[in-house]
Formats: structure tokens, C-alpha cells, sequence
């Protein structure tokens, strides 16, 4: 395949299913696993360390870490930490959260702008090795370094609103955009991005979750997918998304029908239509077109998400082409 390929889980896999994933995705040819950090599912810090020492190869990628939920300081250190255990194969992610895991827990995320802004620049600084002096409006550090010294560790910045992307592009090293997202509303995404990268003068990598299911018959391929994009698309701030995309979804039903457990509507909500164009679904000939319509679009990485077992990942990258 033309461009990098990478895969996400999302913490609700157990141990023995993630080492086997991990161990294949090494061995298979793909670049990076992603390692969600939702709150209340496994912590990918600790996952992130196992896995890179029992493979060779393989990058991790902690994602999205939140300065609402951590402090910028102890974020930069489990990535230089990491990056000085395992050299180069190391990506820091940094995001907000899911809204919902944030309320579950009781923490607010007002006006996250300024903090992600914040936390981008202190985790760079810490990051340099020098000694930092940094005095903001949310964060500040009164001249400390990390113990490890200089890591040069990516920082890509998890995004789906304009002034966010522009920070992606003026500020991180690359822009992560969240599953479920159309090629119509990722085009959106990146001239905002674009933007911001024109104001650093350089462009930033481009990476972006896509929920993918590949199957003979394709009708079940979408049924393997409705309910994962469901839990995403009930989400009012996918509502650009969804318009761009094209399809017609009612996300007021669907949110309700989810929260319902009434599975048979959430199945009926979201159509065939939807699946198609906000995921890689189909046939085998279906999904070739449709990861070339990802890949068209400018994405440097296609990170395969929705994945739970390690039968359905060898599934994937069998029908996928990947590692042969």
C-alpha cells in the first residue's frame, strides 16, 4: 500500500488479545499502534511499555493524553521515558478527551483552546532538555528538566474544530482526526490545518482513525459496523461531519436509541449509506476504492480502528494486502 498503516485500540481489549495484535502488527508490516486513552478502560501507558518490549519494529502512539485528566509534566515524562527506553518508536498524542469520560469522572474541560495551546508548548519544551521557565495562564514550571534529557518525540495534536486544527498546524507536529469522520469533512479539516502550518512555514503529518470492515458479502461487513459508529456519530459534534458526508442520520434518535440499549433502532438509524461514507466497508473490491478515497484525500497515516480480537485484525490485514 501506498501510504503508512497504522491500528488503534481503544482499552477494552485484554492483555492476552492486545500482546497477541501487537505481536502480528510486528510481524505484519504495520507502522504504528495507537493506544487510546479513555478513561476507565486500560491505562496505555502501561500497555504502551509492555508492548514495545515484546516487539521489535512496531511504533506506539499514546493517544489522545489530556491535560484535564494529567498534567503536562508527568505526559512528557512517560513519553521521554518511553523514548528513552525504546528510541524512535515512540508518538505522543495529545487531545481533550471524550466528552462523556470527562463528565463521568467529574472533570470539566472549559475552554480547552488556551490549556491544548498551553500543554503543546510546555510538553515541546520539556521535551528540548532544557531547563524550563514556563508561566502560563493554566500550567507553569519554575525551572525544572526532564532527567532524561533532548527526546525527539512527534507530538501530533488530535483535533476536529477550526481554531484546533489551525493549532495543529501552528503549533504540533501533525493533526490526528477522530473515526467516523467522511473524506468530505477531513478535506474541511485540512485547509484549517493548512493554515496553521503556513504560519509555522512547515507541514505537519496527517493521520487520520477510520473504522474498516471487510467481508464478502458487504451487507455484513456494515453490520459489523453499526453499533461502533453509533457510540461515535450520536455525538452533536460530529454534526458538520455528517453533513458534509452527505448521508442523512438522526443523531437525537440514535443518542436516545443507544442510551436505550434499543439496539435494533440504533441498527435501523444507522443506514448502509452512513456506513459508506464514514468508514472503509464493503467487499474486498468496495474497500480497495474506499481506502484509496482516504488516502487521495492527503492522509499520511490510515489508522484502522473498530478492531477487537486478533482474528479480526489477521481477518484485516489478510484482505488489506499488508505485510506481504
Amino acid at each position: 500500500m501506498a501510504h503508512e498503516i497504522g491500528f488503534s485500540l481503544e482499552g477494552g481489549e485484554s492483555w492476552a488479545e492486545t500482546l497477541a495484535m501487537a505481536t502480528m502488527m510486528d510481524e505484519g508490516g504495520v507502522d504504528t499502534l495507537w493506544l487510546a486513552c479513555h478513561l476507565f478502560q486500560r491505562e496505555p501507558i502501561a500497555r504502551a511499555t509492555a508492548i514495545l518490549g515484546a516487539t521489535k519494529r512496531l511504533k506506539v502512539a499514546l493517544m489522545a493524553m489530556s491535560p484535564f485528566s494529567m498534567h503536562p509534566v508527568y505526559i512528557a515524562m512517560a513519553a521521554a521515558t518511553l523514548d528513552e527506553m525504546f528510541p524512535g518508536r515512540v508518538t505522543l498524542c495529545l487531545g481533550v478527551g471524550a466528552p462523556r469520560d470527562l463528565d463521568a469522572a467529574g472533570i470539566a474541560a472549559e475552554k480547552p483552546l488556551p490549556v491544548m495551546r498551553e500543554t503543546v508548548d510546555l510538553v515541546r519544551a520539556l521535551l528540548s532538555g532544557e531547563t524550563v521557565a514556563f508561566a502560563g495562564r493554566h500550567f507553569n514550571v519554575s525551572g525544572r528538566a526532564l532527567e532524561t534529557g533532548q527526546r525527539a518525540v512527534p507530538i501530533i495534536l488530535a483535533a476536529s474544530r477550526e481554531k484546533m486544527l489551525h493549532l495543529a498546524g501552528s503549533h504540533a507536529d501533525g493533526l490526528l482526526i477522530s473515526a467516523a469522520t467522511s473524506v468530505p469533512f477531513i478535506e474541511s479539516c485540512f485547509r484549517h490545518v493548512a493554515d496553521g502550518e503556513a504560519e509555522a512555514g512547515q507541514r505537519g503529518k496527517r493521520i487520520g482513525l477510520v473504522y474498516c470492515a471487510i467481508e464478502d458479502e458487504a451487507e455484513k461487513a456494515y453490520d459489523g459496523l453499526r453499533r461502533k459508529m453509533a457510540f461515535i456519530l450520536r455525538g452533536m459534534h460530529h454534526r458538520q461531519n455528517i453533513v458534509l458526508g452527505g448521508a442523512t442520520l438522526d443523531q437525537q434518535a440514535l443518542a436516545k436509541a443507544y442510551a436505550d440499549s434499543d439496539w435494533a433502532a440504533v441498527d435501523r438509524l444507522v443506514t448502509d449509506e452512513v456506513v459508506r461514507r464514514h468508514a472503509i466497508a464493503g467487499t474486498p473490491e468496495e474497500a480497495a476504492q474506499r481506502i484509496g478515497d482516504y488516502e487521495a484525500v492527503g492522509l499520511d497515516q490510515l489508522v484502522i480502528s473498530g478492531v477487537k480480537t486478533a482474528a479480526e485484525l489477521r481477518h484485516l490485514l489478510d484482505h488489506m494486502n499488508i505485510g506481504r
